[in-house]
């Protein structure tokens, strides 16, 4: 294993004060393990915090500024943030408003949230959870109970953000937050394994020939394991995964990511995105808006997932919103 880092114990401490010297516009609480906007929230503005653990970057904390999160909560490298951060958090960006946790569809996302939001209103925070699970891959897994959630977590924070930002109640950003992902489904094709620093191993054996398909972004198995062939290929059969499970319509919108896992290069993900365009268009479907890049992670896995949400003209506004975070940056 070759990793720049100093100690595979010591990974998200080091990083997260990596992160403070980097970013003076994030308070990060090296400690705690919360990472929060340095100016305190906005009285009577709904607050957003999520979190999952370590080796998405840049998600979560990446996405915590003007526009996006409150707050973050990373955890250890794919394990759960703990309900004392998650409380941490709440408590640390509450304008008064009510929070709403953002959550990934992985149990102990969910039960650890779940716990943090009881504690919340034990305190007298309002609290409304969202849950992310707009993989199509999988329906059931030992990580989950339904569908994954995936690159849809990016989309949701960020227009659940713009709603916050816009003055929304804590039912209205939640609702937002809701019916992005609702109208999102994802699909993720590996290449290779990822290496967790504690194992200082691949993950899981993948001959040089073959892909994982419908990868979940720990790592965890898909749909099947098949021989590698063409990109052209590889994105019609994930796109026909998502367009199975919710068709368009000619004359429908959309907003489209294409994210990479850590450990591929933009060239190939404009290839991909390149032939997602030819999809949607031989169907009719206009591709709105458009994200490329590393967003949602699984440390240097080589692959690929792909988002489409299905837009209107209030998701768009919402989406066009001006936004300020390490890693999303328009409009301001």
């Amino acid at each position: 294993m070759k990793k720049l880092i100093n100690s595979p114990d010591e990974v998200v401490t080091d990083a997260l004060a990596g992160i403070a010297a980097a970013h003076p516009g994030l308070s990060v609480d090296t400690k705690a393990r919360v990472i929060t906007r340095a100016a305190q929230t906005r009285i009577g503005k709904v607050a957003l915090v999520s979190g999952g653990g370590s080796g998405h970057e840049p998600l979560h904390g990446g996405f915590v500024g003007t526009g996006m999160l409150d707050a973050a909560c990373p955890g250890e490298v794919f394990t759960s943030p703990v309900p004392d951060q998650m409380l941490a958090a709440a408590k640390a960006v509450d304008g008064g408003a009510g929070v709403v946790f953002v959550v990934k569809n992985y149990t102990g996302d969910v039960l650890n949230f779940r716990m943090a939001a009881e504690f919340a209103e034990e305190e007298g925070i309002s609290v409304q959870t969202v849950l992310v699970d707009d993989d199509v891959a999988v329906q059931d897994s030992t990580w989950t109970a339904g569908r994954r959630g995936t690159g849809a977590t990016l989309l949701v924070e960020k227009m659940a953000g713009a709603a916050a930002e816009f003055g929304g109640s804590l039912a209205e950003v939640a609702a937002t937050g809701r019916r992005v992902n609702a109208a999102s489904r994802s699909f993720a094709v590996a290449l290779t394994s990822c290496t967790t620093p504690a194992a200082g191993r691949p993950g899981f054996d993948l001959p040089e020939d073959e892909i994982e398909v419908g990868v979940g972004i720990h790592g965890e198995p898909g749909r099947s394991r098949e021989k590698i062939r063409p990109a052209r290929q590889i994105v019609a059969d994930a796109m026909a995964a998502i367009l199975d499970d919710q068709p368009l319509d000619p004359g429908e919108e959309v907003i489209a990511l294409v994210n990479g896992l850590g450990g591929t290069p933009l060239l190939e993900l404009y290839i991909v995105f390149g032939e997602v365009a030819s999809v949607l268009a031989a169907r009719g479907v206009r591709i709105a808006r458009s994200l490329v890049g590393n967003y949602v992670t699984s440390l240097d896995m080589a692959g690929v997932s792909i988002t489409l949400c299905r837009a209107d003209e209030e998701l768009l506004t919402l989406w066009d919103a001006p936004v300020n975070t390490p890693a999303l940056r328009w409009g301001v």
